[in-house]
């Protein structure tokens, strides 16, 4: 089982100034192969800086990190990333783009074209292999980067704001292809939101961290997720549970920005 294991993280940065900045502090959690978790929480609360250590962008201060009981110490194949802004290369055809990291192993065109049709068919995008990236809507462009990452088989997806830069409609659309691919393809999935509502849908487990030093402050267990699969996501959101945790964390994170807010006054 290709277990995500946290053992006590630690993230300090020096500022060009000489000081330290405990970005994150004893973080210490396990998921499971499959499960979707969503990370929220205030500006500053460290999201990001975890995602990029699981991603291998970063070398954590303390602690460790590993997936199959093997410690992340830089960028693997076996995790997949998608960013807000998809960071796709719009010069090329949206096929090419999706076999950009097969290719990259040096596989052939050829051999992974049904692939790449088998991708674009299941993100919702059939007919536009040929379509230059920069044609697209940024709707269409976030498919193609899941595509892109899901193509490389990682045994964990790692999502940076996603869905931030979409119209609601839209994000709404993405917010159920992210449930159908999870249930589908049964992979590990972290998202990072600012958005309580997108992280009370998109995580049958939910993280709220808490700022300065960045760390797990609550951990929620939801059924949304599941329910998102077979109800039209505005009738989940609906639901009296679904608003009962919504105000819950909101006031959560609103009392946390109101001491760092008194802190820094």
């Amino acid at each position: 089982m290709a277990d995500l294991i946290s053992d006590n993280l630690n993230m300090v940065f020096t500022t060009p100034k000489g000081e330290s900045v405990h970005a994150l502090k004893d973080v210490s959690f396990t998921l499971k192969q499959g499960e979707l978790l969503s990370v929220l929480g205030p500006s500053g609360c460290g999201k990001t800086t975890l995602l990029n250590i699981i991603a291998g962008f970063l070398r954590p201060t303390g602690g460790s990190i590993s997936l199959d009981e093997n410690e992340i110490d830089g960028p693997g194949v076996e995790r997949g990333m998608v960013f807000q802004q998809g960071a796709l290369f719009e010069w090329l055809t949206v096929a090419e783009n999706v076999d950009f990291g097969l290719r990259m192993k040096g596989a052939n065109r050829k051999d992974t074209a049904n692939k790449v049709e088998e991708w674009l068919d299941i993100v919702g995008l059939q007919g536009f292999g040929n379509v230059p990236t920069y044609q697209l809507s940024g709707g269409m462009q976030q498919r193609v980067a899941l595509a892109r990452c899901l193509i490389n088989d990682p045994d964990v997806i790692l999502m940076d704001e996603p869905l931030g830069a979409l119209d609601a409609l839209t994000r709404e659309k993405m917010q159920s292809l992210v449930l159908k691919i999870w249930k589908e393809t049964g992979k590990t999935i972290m998202i990072i939101t600012h958005s309580v509502e997108e992280a009370l849908l998109l995580g049958e487990r939910l993280f709220v961290m808490a700022p300065r030093p960045g760390r797990l402050h609550k951990e929620y267990r939801l059924p949304f997720a599941e329910w998102g699969l077979g109800q039209d996501l505005r009738d989940v959101k609906n639901h009296a549970q679904f608003g009962e945790n919504r105000e819950e964390i909101l006031e959560m994170i609103w009392n946390m920005e109101e001491e760092i807010m008194g802190k820094a006054s």
